[in-house]
């Protein structure tokens, strides 16, 4: 199959290789390091020359392991990098832990040089952490958001799939990897190498900056019921001060029985238990990704004794904040 194109001249933009630095940390998800690794390496063959270099490093320079399991060779370690280079650091599980002072002093050395530096996933949380995103527009994968947010309260986080602001990338995690090199081979090679990259991945929706990374609250949820989505999106937006069921109801011009009614018929629970079931949810995101104390995890997610909320997690979670907490400590 012959897979290359004819150039436009735009792509005369690169007249050497450009070189993409992959930074992998220990437990980087696989997926999203592959589907930036492999739109370089497509773009490569579409071109029929080679348009993109890149190389892995990481602390030690040894090997490194993805979340699930496999062992990556490392081709060096922390090292000073050319201004030309384009840094991405790939996080995945338990990024706290990976963020050591060793990466953080490495990457603002490098950011004082002026190269540009992105994320993969979770390690928007290993920049913000060295304060290379304070004053700019951020993302992080959706299920990180709650703890970015309580961590670094000065910096704009956004439910975007991927965020270019200046000389700092980040992308939500999975295949924005692939919308985030798209749009990066879209302006160093042109619209028509972007889609022709995008053809050989079978990727035929191509998201930009503007599209969110959640589905709708109906495609979540599996209803379409307006005032029903109107209802949880209030919920959603309000953890930390609930909301009764009486004002929510009247957000919607319906009274607090078919309120009741309408979450039984279509999600067979309370809206009080539903709300309930989104708080304890928030709140278990917050014990295993942030360093926050289990009462202010629950001043948080709206309880308002550490008491009742260790007993209402216990009955959903069937353990108490303090043993999951614990047991999720060392995991992958």
């Amino acid at each position: 199959m012959n897979d290359t194109v004819t150039l436009t001249p735009a792509s005369s933009k690169l007249d050497k290789p450009k070189r993409f630095v992959f930074v992998l940390l220990p437990n980087f998800t696989l997926l999203s390091f592959a589907a930036a690794l492999d739109s370089l390496r497509i773009a490569n063959r579409v071109a029929g020359r080679q348009v993109y270099d890149w190389i892995l490093i990481g602390s030690g320079g040894d090997t490194v392991n993805c979340s699930a399991g496999t062992e990556f060779k490392l081709d060096d370690d922390l090292i000073e990098l050319s201004r030309d280079d384009t840094v991405l650091i790939c996080g995945g599980v338990q990024i706290q832990d990976a963020t050591t002072k060793k990466l953080i002093g490495w990457m603002r050395r490098e950011a004082r040089r002026g190269l540009t530096l992105g994320s993969l996933c979770t390690a928007s949380y290993a920049l913000a952490k060295a304060g290379l995103l304070d004053g700019k527009r951020a993302t992080i994968h959706w299920e990180n958001q709650d703890s970015f947010i309580e961590d670094f309260p000065e910096i704009e986080l956004t439910k975007s799939v991927f965020v270019i602001d200046g000389k700092r990338l980040t992308t939500a995690g999975g295949t924005s990897s692939i919308d985030l090199m798209l749009n990066l081979i879209a302006t160093d090679l042109g619209e028509e190498m972007a889609n022709a990259v995008a053809d050989q991945q079978i990727y035929n929706s191509i998201r930009t900056d503007q599209d969110i990374q959640r589905l709708s609250t109906p495609t979540r949820i599996g209803v379409r019921h307006p005032k029903l989505s109107q209802v949880i999106q209030e919920m959603e937006s309000n953890i930390e001060e609930p909301i009764s069921p009486a004002i929510l109801a009247k957000g919607v011009d319906m009274s607090t029985r078919q309120l009741e009614r309408l979450f039984r018929r279509y999600l067979d629970r309370s809206p009080k238990r539903y709300y309930m079931e989104l708080r304890l949810q928030r709140a278990r995101n917050l014990l295993m990704q942030t360093d926050m104390s289990v009462i202010n995890v629950a001043l948080a997610c709206g309880f308002a004794s550490p008491s009742h909320f260790s007993k209402c997690y216990r009955s959903h979670y069937s353990t108490t904040p303090y043993r999951e907490r614990g047991s999720y400590a060392g995991k992958p």
